[in-house]
């Protein structure tokens, strides 16, 4: 008994930690799982830790190539319980430079608080999330080391990053959503169409938003092929650029973006209309991005993140709306509507940026 009772207090102060360090390394995502049901709430938000520990080893540049490799390696092990995490997270702390932010470090630093809250999901929750952490560190480890300020490929290339960074984000949270609930289980199918798309959007929605700060760290995740057929060339770009053959291919990519949203909203709405915790974290999400494409639809020659931010007037606004109307496929694909009003759709972005 006595055992037991120090069990549950362990797990509860790292439960604890898990929320705290949450607020630390994603406002974004502290303000929208809490919205999750228990005790997919807890499964969420510790996907998201581990994920945001892989992301750390790749972003650290004190490491090189082949110690991002090692320590990725050892990582999965205490995943999958098959290496110490508390000498693994000495080690790697003591090699973090300034670049890493207070709390990533911190978050590093206590890995094992982590994973011994991960080891206690399910097989198959685990297994979503390995998978997870395992493609964002392929597609990481490929992108990272091709970055320039040439921008990618082409559209297929930016695809295919959005995938690796995001996408299959949406694929882990829909495996976590469907082994929650035998109804949304049911919808499977047709969630996993849809999941990619939603998490592209999104991730989209931040390349163009933090394009400028990409930038000046000397990087670009912008498709040369979309710039390029309208005569512009990505390696002449500078902040604040007024060439009116950019702002058709930022157009172009808004347009496409708004698309992926439109799927994002599609997605939603095969979530059970009573499972409103649930619709509350993808439409919150959903919400803010059709937000900040309008910013940057409506001011195009913005030459940093700040400028396009959105308010937190209108984030309440985001959350009080979608949640009076959480209910009503209806009401949202009307609200929507609404919110992507102006907004190019494929096909029209050359046309909506005349006069710009």
């Amino acid at each position: 008994m006595a055992n037991a009772t120090s069990c549950n207090a362990s797990h509860g102060r790292d439960l604890a930690y898990q929320t705290d360090i949450l607020q630390g390394v994603s406002r974004t995502f502290a303000f929208t799982i809490p919205q999750l049901p228990n005790p997919l709430r807890d499964a969420v938000a510790n996907a998201y830790l581990l994920c945001r520990i892989a992301d750390t080893i790749e972003d650290e540049p004190a490491l090189s190539p082949g110690l991002k490799e090692e320590y990725f390696q050892r990582y999965i092990a205490i995943l999958e319980d098959r290496e110490d995490a508390e000498a693994f997270a000495r080690e790697l702390t003591a090699l973090l430079s300034p670049a890493t932010t207070r709390s990533e470090r911190d978050l590093v630093a206590n890995i094992d608080r982590v994973v011994r809250i991960t080891h206690g999901f399910s097989s198959v929750q685990r297994a979503a999330m390995e998978r997870c952490v395992r493609t964002m560190k392929r597609g990481m480890a490929e992108f990272q080391q091709g970055a320039s300020l040439a921008g990618l490929r082409d559209l297929p290339e930016m695809d295919r990053y959005c995938y690796h960074v995001a996408g299959v984000v949406g694929e882990m949270l829909t495996e976590l959503f469907c082994d929650y609930s035998e109804e949304i289980g049911a919808r499977r199918e047709e969630l996993f169409a849809l999941s990619t798309s939603f998490g592209q959007g999104l991730q989209m929605t931040n390349i163009l938003k933090d394009m400028w700060d990409d930038h000046g760290r000397g990087v670009c995740w912008l498709p040369r092929d979309v710039f390029s057929s309208f005569g512009f060339d990505l390696g002449s770009l500078s902040p604040g650029q007024a060439d009116p053959r950019f702002v058709k291919g930022l157009f172009e990519l808004v347009a496409i973006a708004r698309q992926h949203l439109a799927n994002a909203l599609r997605y939603t709405l095969l979530i059970p209309a009573h499972e409103t915790g649930i619709r509350r974290h993808c439409l919150w999400a959903l919400g803010m991005a059709v937000l900040t494409l309008r910013r940057i639809h409506a001011k195009p020659h913005f030459s940093n993140g700040r400028e396009v931010k959105i308010s937190r007037t209108s984030v309440k606004g985001v959350v009080v709306v979608t949640s009076a109307l959480v209910r009503s496929d209806a009401a949202l694909r009307l609200l929507f509507a609404a919110f992507a009003r102006g907004l190019p759709r494929i096909g029209q972005a050359a046309a909506s940026s005349a006069g710009r």
